[in-house]
């Protein structure tokens, strides 16, 4: 989350006015994440979150965001739930932007990751996974490996401000990823951002999972692979196995995994570190004037890159 457009009083007034949820009592923006303006919200029916989409989410996509929380709430899978207005819409204008209005949801996210952190994230991505089945709506992920060499030539010509010779390394693995990228693995909806400050924890357990505006169609285990290279790596850089080993175990308990996911795990790994690499980079070579928002090193996921490019199969990750 982030805040890149301020709302006026006036304008933040006549929005809240069009739902059943009172009168606003307080407003803060949530400085927190890199794509959409997110604002705590109080009124005198409680807290909310509101969101105005920015540019880099595509309108078309966002019946699809909708309709996928409220899919999964009523599926009892805890996450925000969108607010409909008394004309029936979930998505409306505000400031120039499309916005909407979501339940709040309570818990923190885990600043230092433990390893029973990770044994719940296991669990709850198996169920989300399962949760989402009945989801009729599609959405390709549009930053899988057909947009990656794109998006590296957007910023290649500055990759050195980043780090000397990133250009040359990226460039060649994004061409074994094209080569190598796997076809035909179980698919569904994926999350695709699990990342530990969209998972909300209550005295310990797990409380739910926000922030749902990445996700897509894809292979079950490269959502797996994404949260591999947020959970289990160390603040140093190391690989924790047990982390991994957790998540992975926990996972298999509620949606086993077929054997060509487990062998693909390196090779998906390699693609997710690839992924939030170029995004980083993108955000660290363009980051908007006064945004109140930091963009995030891209080169924490240089090493999850190099990680992964030194093994060969699923062993490594504790299975």
């Amino acid at each position: 989350m982030a805040v890149y457009t301020d709302v006026g009083d006036e304008e933040l007034v006549a929005f809240v006015a069009a739902y059943d949820i009172g009168e606003v009592i307080s407003f803060k923006g949530i400085a927190e994440g890199v794509e959409n303006s997110n604002y705590l919200l109080q009124t005198t029916a409680g807290s909310h979150i509101l969101t105005l989409y920015e540019k880099r989410v595509k309108p078309e996509d966002l019946p699809y965001f909708i309709g996928y929380m409220e899919h999964l709430a009523a599926q009892d899978i805890a996450c925000p739930t969108p607010l409909h207005a008394r004309d029936g819409n979930a998505l409306r204008e505000l400031c120039g932007r499309p916005a909407a209005i979501v339940t709040f949801l309570k818990g923190m996210w885990p600043r230092r990751i433990l390893p029973g952190h990770c044994a719940q994230l296991g669990n709850a991505m198996a169920r989300m996974h399962l949760a989402g089945a009945g989801f009729s709506m599609q959405r390709a992920n549009s930053l899988s490996v057909g947009a990656w060499r794109g998006l590296f030539e957007s910023c290649a010509a500055r990759a050195h401000e980043v780090r000397d010779g990133l250009d040359s390394l990226l460039e060649t693995e994004i061409g074994f990823l094209e080569a190598n990228w796997p076809a035909g693995l179980p698919s569904g909806v994926c999350h695709a951002d699990l990342f530990p400050d969209n998972v909300f924890f209550l005295d310990d357990r797990l409380s739910g999972v926000i922030d749902f505006y990445f996700a897509c169609n894809d292979f079950y285990a490269y959502d797996i692979a994404i949260c591999l290279n947020a959970w289990c790596f160390e603040r140093d850089g190391s690989f924790n196995v047990t982390k991994a080993q957790l998540m992975l175990s926990e996972y298999r308990k509620v949606r086993p995994l077929a054997d060509d996911e487990l062998q693909a795990l390196p090779v998906l790994a390699r693609g997710s570190a690839t992924r939030f690499l170029l995004t980083r980079l993108y955000d660290w070579l363009n980051h908007p004037e006064g945004a109140m928002v930091q963009p995030k090193d891209p080169l924490e996921y240089l090493g999850f890159l190099q990680f992964h490019q030194q093994i060969s199969g699923p062993g490594a990750y504790g299975l």
